[in-house]
């Protein structure tokens, strides 16, 4: 390994791991979610290369850890608690999804007579708006999602342009 690498690799591990710690707690906790959450996501694939350099550099203390116990134990207790969480979706046993997620999910798949009455909108006025911010296919008798694919967009891009309608 190059020794500018072998130099930052524990550096870059330790500073990227504190940022997905902190970034993690506070998503945990929905505190500043919009702030944290594509920090944690994209500094966490980040995190990959100075955790590989790390492990390279410590190639041989590291092995010892799989001469003990310890670490049987550790992977172990991980791999169950991955499962215990992956389980229900990789079964398609889920309860329930994210509440937030099924709200969107039940505005987009109405019409706009139906989801103008809540944003204080009539259904023509919401329609008008629909058009303006690029949904060029914004009818009646369409559901959200189908107006925005339609109009080359996504149901991310509807949910956003409701938002600010009702600003």
């Amino acid at each position: 390994m190059p020794a500018y690498l072998a130099r930052y690799a524990t550096p870059l591990t330790t500073g990227l791991f504190m940022v997905s710690l902190v970034s993690g707690v506070a998503l945990f906790f929905h505190f500043g979610s919009a702030a944290f959450h594509s920090m944690h996501e994209w500094l966490s694939m980040v995190l990959i290369l100075p955790f590989v350099l790390h492990i390279w550099k410590n190639w041989r203390p590291f092995l010892s850890y799989f001469k003990r116990l310890p670490m049987a134990i550790a992977l172990g207790v991980s791999l169950v608690a991955g499962l215990v969480f992956a389980w229900p979706a990789i079964t398609g046993t889920a309860t329930g999804t994210n509440p937030q997620v099924a709200m969107i999910q039940l505005v987009t798949k109405g019409t706009p007579a139906q989801i103008a009455p809540l944003l204080g909108q009539s259904e023509e006025s919401l329609i008008a708006t629909l058009k303006e911010k690029g949904f060029t296919a914004a009818e009646t008798g369409k559901s959200l999602v189908d107006i925005a694919t339609a109009s080359g967009k996504g149901e991310r891009d509807v949910v956003m342009t409701l938002a600010m309608v009702k600003q």
